[in-house]
């Protein structure tokens, strides 16, 4: 909590999170991207559904982010972010890319 304080982490955390919450709905347009929610620094994506197939976007997802250098949670066809408290700006935005790019080349 010491360094929390000394860092002023959570005051970045809270000056942040209008960047994420502006760069995590710039993607509110992509296919089969059904909702996007953010709270602070925390974000979802939710993808719809394939036939048959709940889960399976969100984990192709999942699995294209990471061999992009992004790591992402899913659960079932939804994306989780939770970038840490010392994120820059920059490093927002290269998620947001990375998640564009991953997001458009699933079907």
């Amino acid at each position: 909590m010491q360094v929390y304080e000394e860092e002023s982490l959570f005051q970045r955390a809270a000056d942040l999170s209008p960047h994420l919450e502006d760069a995590i709905h710039s993607l509110k347009d992509l296919p089969n991207v059904i909702d996007i929610r953010n709270i602070g620094l925390v974000g979802a994506i939710e993808l719809a559904p394939r036939d048959g197939a709940p889960g399976a976007r969100g984990m192709e997802a999942c699995i294209k982010a990471y061999e992009a250098g992004l790591m992402v949670r899913v659960s079932g066809d939804v994306i989780a972010l939770s970038p840490p408290f010392i994120v820059e700006k920059s490093q927002i935005d290269e998620m947001m890319d990375i998640l564009s790019k991953v997001i458009k080349a699933i079907d």
